[in-house]
């Protein structure tokens, strides 16, 4: 086979194909059975960024200044996509029907190649500059006055103002990198594409399935900022969401379009 055929082939495996809102609906039940496959693994994972959660919380509330976790927990969705080698190993050996182990989440990770990292990176230093322009709003907007947890609960008009403000700003930024790394992340995860074949692919398949996608956006982002908020709901939100991630990438990027292709090759 000529390197052009390869490459046209290799090119045919990044083309997403067709969504709909039913294909949503199936990855987040997929999710929920792979959780219950693997429900002791996956809180245990879970549990590790609850636990950061919780000290965060803490140094705020000792800050008072408790308006601030509505930003973080926004913020959240910015460093997510680092956390997904894990789970996409646990997920892969439970679609084999394989039991899953604490060292595999490891081994995700040891896995992902340099791209995933690229990415992770990228998706780090925006969280960076989220925490700063929050940072700035808030003092702008609340300024000094201590703010502790209890007094967030009344839901008085500063905080509203400030959380609304941060989460038009926060919108940008996180529209930005979920059209990125929605299925760049996985992409590269599989060996299917190189740092940019895979950033260009998934920043195709969110504008070319745009509705479908924004719909899976809506409802992954309004479920990990609850979660995040109400922190043991995150326990079982984050692999669910993470699992049905996998699933809804593999029905965007089908696997058996590549095989046919390294079958080809072969």
């Amino acid at each position: 086979m000529s390197d052009r055929t390869a490459l046209s082939n290799a090119s045919a495996t990044l083309s997403p194909a067709p969504l709909a809102l039913a294909d949503i609906g199936a990855a987040l039940r997929f999710g929920l059975a792979q959780f219950r496959s693997a429900p002791g693994l996956s809180v245990v994972f879970a549990a590790l960024f609850v636990s950061i959660g919780l000290v965060m919380y803490g140094v705020l509330e000792f800050g008072q200044i408790a308006p601030m976790s509505l930003s973080l927990a926004g913020g959240f969705m910015l460093v997510g996509p680092i956390l997904l080698a894990g789970f996409f190993s646990v997920s892969d050996k439970l679609r084999h029907g394989r039991h899953a182990a604490l060292g595999d989440i490891w081994d995700g990770f040891r896995r992902m190649p340099r791209g995933g990292w690229v990415v992770s990176f990228v998706c780090g230093l925006l969280f960076l500059i989220w925490v700063t322009d929050a940072g700035i709003l808030y003092g702008f907007m609340v300024g000094r006055e201590p703010f502790g947890f209890l007094r967030l609960l009344r839901i008085e008009s500063v905080v509203v103002n400030y959380a609304a403000y941060s989460a038009i700003m926060g919108g940008v930024l996180a529209f930005i990198l979920f059209a990125v790394s929605a299925f760049s992340i996985p992409l590269i995860y599989d060996q299917r594409a190189q740092l940019v074949s895979g950033v260009v692919a998934s920043v195709r398949a969110v504008f070319g399935r745009f509705g479908v996608m924004m719909c899976w956006a809506f409802i992954l982002s309004a479920v990990i900022i609850v979660s995040t908020l109400l922190l043991p709901l995150l326990l079982v939100t984050l692999p669910v969401m993470a699992y049905a991630s996998r699933e809804l990438y593999y029905r965007t990027f089908p696997p058996d379009a590549a095989a046919a292709v390294d079958t080809a090759r072969s």
